[in-house]
């Protein structure tokens, strides 16, 4: 791969995440992340905005600068500051995301090269109704269990951050330990979303899928006069995403090698 496919692929999909128009993020929100080589990963800095994103405002982590820091038990702002800091490859770069701790151990899953994390409003208003763990655990529709897997992971709130990160892993391992597999979405309870997978393409379908299940959520809540929605049963969701030609879509898709 070119030096500068990973920069080239960060910017596209942190500018397809950050359309006005998706309603995903606005200003400052969210962040999005990719694995450069086994050293190293590219991510989003503070405070700069995904739809505007420019190379100024990208910064090169070195992993080994990060992951060690999730398996302390607590560690004060100013020292996770340090080491997001520490993290950079250029001392002149900009100060990566805080939300860079969790984007460092994601990367490490198997086959996920792009992360995408964004505050859809659908999603998030869910997340901040207590439905969250329903509308991670069912799946309404086929194209839901297609792009976004049979299941998501649920994570209860954490503060931005180290506690965030370590919430993020631990759920995720749980999840993996369910599943047998690397998840394609995480729920943030209060928060918002994380998509992860191969390519950038695989993270923008699953975001945008996992918004529309939450507005078809929201609809179908609403038709049946405050009832929860109809969910698919899990045989249903086995087989949908275990026929042929599912597998097919989404490789033409470009959401699955």
């Amino acid at each position: 791969m070119a030096a500068s496919a990973p920069l080239a692929a960060l910017l596209a999909l942190s500018h397809d995440l950050g359309r006005e128009d998706r309603g995903l993020a606005i200003l400052g929100e969210g962040n999005a992340s990719v694995r450069r080589d086994d050293g190293a990963f590219l991510v989003k800095a503070s405070g700069s905005n995904l739809a505007t994103l420019s190379a100024r405002h990208v910064t090169a982590c070195r992993f080994d600068g990060l992951l060690p820091l999730l398996d302390r038990k607590s560690a004060p702002l100013a020292a996770v500051d340090e080491a997001l800091l520490a993290a950079r490859e250029k001392a002149s770069a900009l100060k990566p995301s805080v939300e860079a701790l969790f984007h460092a151990w994601l990367l490490t899953l198997p086959g996920v090269a792009c992360v995408g994390h964004t505050h859809p409003v659908s999603v998030t208003g869910i997340l901040c109704a207590g439905r969250g763990r329903l509308l991670a655990e069912r799946c309404l529709f086929p194209d839901q269990a297609v792009c976004c897997g049979e299941a998501a992971v649920f994570v209860p709130y954490a503060d931005p951050g180290l506690a965030l990160a370590q919430a993020v892993r631990r759920a995720t391992l749980a999840f993996r330990r369910r599943h047998a597999g690397v998840p394609r979405v995480i729920l943030l309870e209060n928060h918002g979303l994380i998509a992860l997978g191969a390519t950038p393409a695989a993270v923008l379908a699953a975001t945008l899928m996992a918004e529309k299940a939450a507005q078809v959520f929201i609809a179908a809540a609403a038709a049946r006069g405050g009832q929860l929605p109809r969910f698919l049963s899990p045989a249903q969701v086995r087989r949908i995403v275990a026929r042929p030609d599912e597998h097919y879509r989404r490789r033409m898709l470009r959401i699955q090698d």
